[in-house]
């Protein structure tokens, strides 16, 4: 078993007293994980921060062995380190990607939009309405999609207020009824009437981060890091900035 290609450092372990268990995102076979001799190494610790696009051969002797990576540097994203924010960001990200997904499982879309959004928070540009979206895009890529775009009883797409915690599906306000109290409110910077700002958007997919993914496929807590990124966030919401 062999593959060669390019791709984005997601996590490392220390293996032994100088080799690394490197994971990484690729494009061609999702989530691949490797041994890198020698990357404990002072020399390789920048090469191997998260967030970095790096070169790799990676071979196994068999399907389920896991293999070796041979590793040189592609392209650095030092601006992920430039700031307490950044850092969250990139943390909660790849941690999100190692918990939800299958070693070798490709997710292209889901790939490319974290190249992306990881290219924002290296350039220092406004990111966190990406970060949004890219949870929405994570939810549907396995599976537990959120339906906003019209109501989920009368299919019309004006008025929308709730979401159904249970089919994620958009309602409105005149279609909830005495059901109000039951729904989670849908906030305005995703399609629905009043207000609702980013933390109340976190909050919405939280949830079903929270009972679809944890509960229901992962069957253990979210990564803590996702937590320490929305408070971050949340703080810059509520300040206005």
């Amino acid at each position: 078993m062999e593959w060669q290609g390019e791709a984005s450092v997601m996590t490392q372990r220390k293996h032994g007293e100088n080799a690394v268990i490197l994971t990484v995102l690729t494009r061609d076979l999702g989530i691949l994980s490797g041994l890198v001799p020698g990357g404990a190494s002072a020399k390789r610790a920048a090469m191997l921060q998260p967030g970095n696009r790096v070169s790799l051969r990676w071979r196994a002797r068999t399907d389920d062995q896991l293999g070796g990576f041979a590793v040189e540097p592609a392209r650095a994203r030092s601006g992920l380190m430039a700031n307490g924010v950044a850092l969250a960001g990139v943390n909660a990200v790849t941690a999100l990607l190692v918990y939800a997904l299958p070693e070798r499982d490709p997710h292209t879309a889901l790939t490319d939009a974290t190249e992306r959004l990881l290219d924002l928070m290296d350039e220092g540009r406004l990111w966190a309405e990406a970060y949004l979206h890219w949870e929405m895009r994570l939810l549907d890529e396995l599976g537990f999609g959120l339906d906003l775009a019209s109501c989920a009883v009368t299919g019309s797409r004006e008025g929308l207020a709730y979401v159904s915690p249970r089919s994620g599906r958009a309602v409105s306000a005149a279609a909830a009824g005495e059901w109000a109290p039951k729904l989670l409110p849908l906030p305005a910077m995703m399609g629905g009437q009043g207000n609702g700002g980013l933390a109340d958007a976190l909050r919405l997919t939280g949830y079903f981060l929270e009972t679809r993914l944890a509960e229901t496929h992962a069957g253990k807590p979210l990564p803590a890091a996702r937590a320490r990124l929305v408070a971050r966030l949340s703080g810059q919401d509520a300040s206005g900035s």
